[in-house]
């Protein structure tokens, strides 16, 4: 680069810095992306035809970059998976890894591609990031070579991991984070051997980072809010929505109000897996969000975000969840309850049975109440109220409690058009409550919820608004089973 050059954007830099610490607020984006994905084959392409197809991507990716920083942001995110795709057996990931080096090494690959081996990938996102003067975090996959005496190291004399990167406004490598918590199809990646709990400074708060299921765990997710103190969450993400609960606006939403920072999630597009739904979500609820599972289009969301939710005058206070709760001598629980699984979990169910009501479920110690009226019941539909105090996945188990009100139509498992119209009051005895998730699904959209100081919750909008279904999700972090590190598939 000429030294014009270098001095020009030096200077935009600069004044770039200057002007966000001037404020109290910064403008973040993120880019839920419909991915061009690659032939399914369990053979490795060519290094070229693999790069080939993750420039196709960026492409796409490159222009939502160009638009944000246009409209003023100073960073996006773009989704998990979101360069090359998914499903890749070990070895046909491989051609599409490029070794990632620690940030510690102070590299800007737009400007020094060769000090390290070949990094198309990250020389292009950095060449992004600087162009246009704005922080850019992207999903790709790294290498490392191991040595045979390492008892872990896989057969093959590498580990593989599922990678974030962020670029700074000048191109430089500030983060990397390997994905701990792989979800049960990422046979191709590695965990790395230890979690990793990754942060960074900038002109606009303490950032952390972590990759979609590592939500639902304490590592990282739970240490980088409690422990470390991020002012803001990003989060790229291939989230497969499951009704009644995680479903990606509505949780990931709650886990930004309930942790108490902001969350920027990009999530990945594709409808016929049931990808969909980003957002920037505050401590306050979302300031934007997206669901769209009618059409394969990617879509670009802005928002202006408090840098310091936390000094902010409007945080919310901090709520007793369990005074009403333990003020109540016992719960009474339903007499006529039945079990039902919700993907192979067995919750407790009753059927609510009036227009109006009292009712409460129990699974264990786990009891919850809801009073509640509805309209336009008909005889074909059932509302039930379930509870489940367990363990729950597959690969990995974990411990979660979760109320659900669900609406069925008879002899479906679909929710139903017809739905009640109002939820007035929920609460739990024996809820987790150290970390609450507020799920709530209204027509695939955030319902809005008054909580109570003494941790009960309120509709805000009477019988104005349909609600499809409501969700309480609840994690017992010291319940769950140690974690399956490994490192090989």
């Amino acid at each position: 680069m000429p030294p014009s050059q270098a001095l020009l954007h030096a200077a935009v830099f600069a004044l770039t810095v200057l002007q966000v610490l001037a404020s109290d607020t910064f403008i973040a984006a993120v880019y839920e992306h419909a991915v061009i994905l690659p032939d399914a084959t369990d053979e490795p392409v060519s290094p070229g035809d693999a790069l080939a197809l993750m420039n196709k991507n960026m492409d796409v990716l490159e222009e939502a970059i160009k638009e944000a920083a246009k409209q003023g942001a100073h960073i996006i995110v773009t989704p998990e998976d979101g360069i090359y795709g998914w499903r890749f057996t070990r070895e046909a990931i491989y051609p599409y890894l490029e070794d990632i080096p620690d940030p510690a090494v102070n590299w800007i690959p737009c400007t020094d591609p060769t000090r390290f081996a070949p990094a198309p990938v990250q020389e292009r996102l950095s060449c992004m990031a600087r162009n246009n003067s704005i922080y850019v975090v992207a999903n790709i996959g790294d290498k490392k070579l191991c040595n045979s005496s390492d008892p872990s190291c896989p057969s093959d004399g590498r580990y593989q991991y599922n990678t974030d990167v962020v670029f700074d406004p000048e191109g430089k490598l500030v983060a990397r984070y390997h994905k701990y918590n792989l979800f049960r199809r990422e046979t191709q990646f590695n965990y790395p051997k230890e979690p990793e709990a990754v942060t960074f400074e900038t002109p606009f708060g303490k950032f952390g980072i972590f990759t979609c299921f590592d939500i639902l765990f304490r590592e990282p997710a739970v240490v980088l809010v409690s422990e470390l103190q991020v002012d803001t969450v990003l989060f790229p993400t291939a989230w497969m929505n499951v009704l009644p609960f995680l479903t990606a606006v509505e949780f990931h939403s709650a886990w930004a109000m309930g942790m108490g920072v902001n969350l920027l999630s990009a999530n990945t597009h594709n409808i016929s897996l049931a990808m969909t739904g980003d957002g920037l979500f505050t401590p306050e609820g979302p300031a934007v969000y997206h669901y769209d599972s009618g059409t394969e289009e990617g879509c670009l969301l802005l928002a202006e975000l408090s840098a310091r939710p936390r000094l902010s005058a409007t945080y919310p206070p901090a709520v007793n969840w369990s005074s009403f709760a333990t003020s109540i001598k016992k719960f009474p629980g339903e007499k006529d309850t039945f079990l039902g699984a919700v993907r192979r979990d067995i919750f407790t169910f009753s059927e609510l049975r009036h227009k109006a009501g009292n009712y409460t479920v129990c699974q264990g110690d786990l009891c919850c109440h809801l009073i509640y009226r509805m309209a336009n019941k008909s005889k074909d539909e059932v509302y039930v109220l379930g509870a489940f105090d367990g363990l729950h996945g597959s690969l990995i188990k974990y411990h979660w409690q979760v109320i659900g009100f669900v609406g069925l139509s008879v002899g479906s498992i679909c929710l139903h058009p017809n739905h009640p119209k109002t939820l007035v009051f929920l609460h739990c005895k024996n809820f987790s409550y150290n970390q609450i998730q507020l799920l709530i699904v209204e027509s695939l959209a955030v319902l809005c919820l008054s909580v109570l100081s003494d941790g009960r919750l309120k509709s805000k909008h009477g019988t104005s608004k349909p609600l499809v279904t409501a969700t309480l999700f609840g994690r017992l972090y010291e319940k769950d089973l140690p974690h399956p590190l490994r490192t090989s598939p």
